[in-house]
């Protein structure tokens, strides 16, 4: 029987992919793929269909078939498909390098480039071309020698090393489990937690635990340990479990901390190689933004975040005052949550929990849908059945424009949170994207995007859909978000098709575009229906919601600066083995973001994937630089007028023309010259921060 992996296929057959399947497909497909690149090196030409088609021909394949493995091991990992990666990847990586530092390639781009013909070429076409010119230095195909040998060797320990640091967290989250048999030690913990935490017992053997009686396995899976840190009215519960979530990874065989180190040495020492001074240099070098105006942004946002942070913490020792609790003298990062919901709750009257039941995930979707209907003219569709799944809880859509029959894009779903197979977090994952060189069977028709919307919300219970807190509601937007730039791209041209080619600190804009319209009236009460009653949020409700939109924004905000903060330091001044460790790095800039000194134990870096293994290292100011250009964007929306249909329709589309459609094919700075028809301003994002005046449209 033939190998799933590689099969012909349109939707992957998730359902019978085994990890025994991986080293075998991996294996074969690279032999095919390296005849062809032979192929292409001997017959290349500076033309398109001489270059740029088979080539794109040889990315994508292998792409989208280690696509399939790495999207399983985020969702599905098991000790095997660890081992068949593990095995398999040194082969991929190799591959990758050679490809990438194919002189032939490189040089019939560079012949392109020169030619009296690149003026006559598309927008989209040029990007191809500078795009590819820049990797291939970045992946140093200027090297000679001993030099390139170090630097592919270097590339091959760099990702082993992420992926080790990935399934260390995994695992190191796994690992802490508190059983509570005492109702006392549960008090505050809302039913729905409760119920989790009964089901994650009889999963450990205590077969007769309920949400009422227990015993109560208590993990650091997100849902839950958010929930304990906002609701758990014992401070020695919040402070256990903080301390071991905020120390994941830092201990014994899981411990992260010389991978970490070894990372940061390895970067530095491929960035001495390719002759620029740190890593960050190398980062920039695909972004919209520079060193500088990175360093500048984080700076002006602490410093307008600040004072209000400040007074934040004020406001919750007051508070803890008044209740006469012992947190007043000696408030400690386990007890900011904590107060912080209380805080909530009396100057909004707004409890979290009680708001659950109004958000139950299928009302959230068609809320959701219902908007991408109103703004971009899509239907989206339920297609389970039509797609194989690796998991019940997934399902599957497909998305049409709304005149006519025809689909233009699928998409996976898998919103729950699985902490014994799957990592925390949400994000989008391209599956294919659209492309004119890669055909659909027909042989005319561009093949159409598909990709994967993954969260780690609350799990349905036997009685109830999964009830979801208003920034589980957020979550689902932004990595719609995401989705939405890779189905609706327009961009036939696939290297720069979705997100493509687009620099990184421009691909949170329209995730973060989506957030906004959570905290818009009507969208909330179109998704805000009562799940057994169907009985709409009360109006009163909706509008406290609103006004709680910038509660302790300065302080979250200031959070994420420490990150981005943290980030650029360790990739532009860190000196490995220097007289300042990567915590010494954390801890100061921790006194800058953190009216609360952070413990001096804080391991947080030791699950920071973001930086260490994903694609945000020195690139994590990204979520800020595009919050700036999204929310100037939401509010062209406003200043069209939101409760104006028809403005909102023609917006909705300008949009939809522009950021979403041309994808990596033009400037992220043109494109939104062409929507907004003028350059960014941060006056919106730092309203909707609460951080200016607000200023009626």
């Amino acid at each position: 029987m033939q190998n799933p992996l590689l099969q012909d296929f349109i939707f992957p057959p998730y359902d019978v992919i085994e990890p025994n399947h991986v080293c075998p497909a991996i294996q074969s497909l690279l032999l095919k793929l390296e005849k062809e690149l032979v192929e292409l090196e001997n017959t290349v030409e500076p033309t398109w269909p001489k270059l740029v088609v088979p080539l794109e021909k040889i990315i994508d394949r292998l792409s989208v078939v280690w696509g399939i493995v790495n999207h399983l091991n985020s969702v599905k990992d098991s000790p095997h498909l660890r081992s068949a990666i593990e095995e398999i990847q040194p082969k991929k990586v190799e591959f990758q390098l050679r490809l990438r530092q194919s002189k032939p390639i490189y040089n019939a781009f560079k012949a392109i480039r020169s030619s009296s013909d690149w003026e006559s070429l598309s927008d989209a076409r040029k990007r191809v071309v500078q795009l590819k010119l820049k990797e291939a230095v970045l992946n140093g195909i200027s090297l000679e020698h001993t030099k390139r040998e170090r630097f592919n060797e270097i590339e091959q320990e760099l990702e082993k090393l992420a992926q080790k640091f990935e399934e260390n967290i995994l695992d190191a989250t796994k690992k802490f489990e508190k059983l509570i048999n005492d109702e006392r030690e549960i008090k505050g913990l809302p039913m729905t937690t409760l119920a989790i935490a009964a089901d994650m017992a009889v999963h450990k053997g205590y077969e007769h635990a309920t949400a009422d009686t227990g015993p109560w396995a208590i993990t650091l899976d997100g849902p839950m340990y958010r929930s304990v840190l906002q609701h758990a009215c014992s401070r020695s519960l919040r402070e256990e479990v903080f301390r071991a979530y905020v120390t994941r990874a830092s201990d014994g065989s899981l411990n992260n901390t010389q991978i970490m180190e070894r990372i940061l040495e390895l970067r530095l020492e491929k960035t001495k190689l390719l002759g620029y001074n740190n890593y960050a240099e190398v980062s920039f070098e695909t972004k919209m933004a520079t060193i500088n105006k990175a360093k500048d942004l984080i700076e002006n946002l602490r410093n307008a975040s600040w004072n209000p942070a400040i007074q934040d913490m004020e406001d919750l020792r007051d508070l803890a005052r008044d209740k006469g609790a012992e947190e007043a003298k000696d408030m400690n990062q386990w007890d900011i949550n904590y107060w912080s919901e209380r805080l909530r709750e009396s100057k909004y009257d707004l409890n979290e929990e009680d708001l659950r039941p109004y958000f139950s995930l299928p009302k959230v979707l068609d809320g959701l849908f219902n908007l991408s209907k109103k703004l971009f003219e899509i239907e989206i569709e339920p297609a389970d059945g039509t797609a194989p799944v690796w998991n019940r809880d997934v399902s599957f859509y497909k998305v049409k424009n709304s005149s006519s029959s025809t689909p233009i894009a699928y998409f996976y779903f898998d919103p729950y949170s699985r902490p014994s197979e799957k990592r925390g977090g949400a994000w989008m994952d391209v599956v294919v994207g659209r492309s004119s060189t890669l055909l659909l069977s027909d042989g005319t028709s561009p093949r159409l995007p598909i990709c994967h919307v993954v969260c780690n919300q609350t799990p349905p219970t036997s009685d109830k859909p999964s009830l979801m807190t208003i920034r589980e509601v957020e979550t689902v937007f932004h990595e719609f978000g995401h989705a939405l730039q890779h189905m609706l791209t327009e961009q036939n041209e696939g290297l720069v098709s979705g997100s493509q080619g687009i620099e990184w600190d421009a691909v949170e804009i329209a995730s973060q575009f989506m957030e906004n319209w959570c905290y818009q009236r009507d969208t909330i009460l179109s998704i805000a229906k009562h799940y057994e009653t169907g009985e709409s949020l009360p109006e009163d409700v909706c509008l406290r919601i609103l006004s709680a939109r910038t509660f302790r924004a300065g302080s979250l905000l200031l959070r994420q600066l420490r990150y981005a903060g943290v980030d650029l330091e360790l990739h532009t001044s860190y000196v490995p083995g220097g007289p300042e460790s990567i915590y010494d790095i954390d801890q100061r800039i921790g006194t800058k973001t953190h009216p609360i000194p952070l413990l001096p134990e804080d391991r947080f870096l030791c699950s920071f994937s973001h930086i260490f293994a994903d694609k945000y290292a020195a690139g994590y100011y990204s979520y800020q630089w595009a919050e700036v250009l999204s929310s100037d964007a939401f509010s062209a929306f406003e200043e069209a007028g939101l409760d104006n249909d028809e403005s909102i329709r023609e917006m909705g589309q300008k949009f939809r023309d522009t950021i979403l459609a041309l994808g990596g094919g033009k400037s992220p700075n043109e494109v939104f010259l062409e929507f907004r028809g003028r350059e960014p301003t941060p006056d919106a994002f730092l309203r909707y921060n609460g951080l200016l005046p607000a200023i009626v449209a």
